[in-house]
């Protein structure tokens, strides 16, 4: 009887000692469980942080770094950024809404890789602005474009003489936009509108066109164009060069040949700088023609012509602007330039 109670009693004893180990157990890995789930927290909070600073930092990229900082921001400091920096997440820092600086682009080709070289132009087709502009969705207001992966040379004004010439321009604008966006060439298109009927004076539009269009923008290239020619090549490039250049050097209508040497009329190029060295076009030639050969003369110095060019030209140059107008697709400027003086009276 009484090992039956004793072995009943170690029994009872064993149980308890169990229990108590069982209990010690789970009291164990509560509070395991407890410590690795703040550990784990604390975890994933760093790393959603570090996360999160990689995505909204652009140009970050490398991962090794938990913190960024953008010597662009303004009204701030290094060492000012770092006192504030106590914490260790970067993405409980307030964001800033500024923006990395983007990279410079780089110098656009000479020879643009997007040139297609001989060009089939034809004016069957009907053409209308609506066509145009819808051909031409990157050009802004004014017939401004900006290559948007590559910095120009050579900021370029292309000035066209013009009245009632309105199908002509249509054309013109269809091929010229395209040409001159593949060419990479950051230009604006400017319309010099004659008004009234008196004798048109090409020579004088074109110093109006030089004069109005650096109130636009800071030009240093000047493109002069006749609204009826259309280059037949891409490669012939809209820009300026060391010398004047004359691009229409052979046209349809002469043969693909000059009419006469010394021939500098149609399609030219000057930077600003030449362009005041011969004191711009001269403004006394009413009537087409005439003013080429006074342009080719002034650049070869011939006599008479050095004599008349410095008080003959955009010095002297007086008009009336009426009106500035910015179109989608080129800038048109309206002016007055007077009268041609009276024929003399022969006797």
């Amino acid at each position: 009887m009484t090992r039956l109670m004793l072995g009943r009693t170690l029994e009872r004893i064993c149980k308890g000692v169990l229990l108590l180990c069982l209990l010690h157990f789970l009291i164990m890995m509560i509070l395991y469980f407890d410590v690795y789930s703040q550990r784990f927290d604390l975890f994933s909070r760093f790393n959603n942080g570090r996360n999160g600073s990689r995505n909204n930092v652009s140009g970050a990229g490398s991962g090794h770094h938990y913190y960024y900082y953008n010597l662009s921001r303004p009204n701030t400091t290094l060492a000012s950024y770092l006192a504030t920096g106590e914490q260790l997440v970067p993405s409980m820092q307030p964001e800033s809404n500024q923006t990395p600086s983007p990279k410079p682009l780089p110098p656009c080709p000479e020879s643009p890789p997007g040139l297609v070289g001989r060009l089939l132009i034809e004016f069957s087709s009907q053409m209308t602005m609506e066509r145009v502009q819808k051909e031409n969705p990157n050009v802004t207001e004014g017939g401004r474009y900006m290559p948007p992966d590559c910095r120009p040379r050579w900021k370029v004004a292309v000035i066209i003489p013009f009245r009632h010439r309105e199908n002509h321009l249509k054309y013109w604008l269809h091929y010229l936009h395209p040409i001159l966006r593949r060419q990479k060439i950051d230009y604006g298109i400017y319309i010099i509108n004659q008004l009234g009927e008196d004798t048109f004076n090409r020579a004088k539009l074109l110093n109006v066109g030089y004069t109005e269009a650096l109130k636009d923008a800071e030009y240093d290239c000047f493109i002069f164009s006749d609204v009826d020619l259309i280059p037949m090549d891409d490669r012939n490039l809209y820009h300026c060069y060391d010398q004047p250049r004359h691009f229409a050097i052979a046209m349809d209508k002469f043969g693909f040949r000059l009419p006469y040497a010394g021939y500098f009329g149609g399609v030219s190029g000057l930077s600003k700088k030449q362009f005041l060295k011969i004191n711009g076009f001269p403004n006394e030639y009413w009537g087409w023609g005439g003013e080429d050969d006074d342009i080719y003369n002034r650049f070869n110095k011939i006599q008479n012509t050095k004599n008349t060019m410095k008080k003959d030209g955009i010095s002297s140059l007086t008009y009336r602007l009426v009106q500035v107008k910015r179109y989608p697709l080129y800038t048109n400027i309206s002016v007055e330039i007077g009268k041609p003086p009276p024929r003399p009276i022969k006797g």
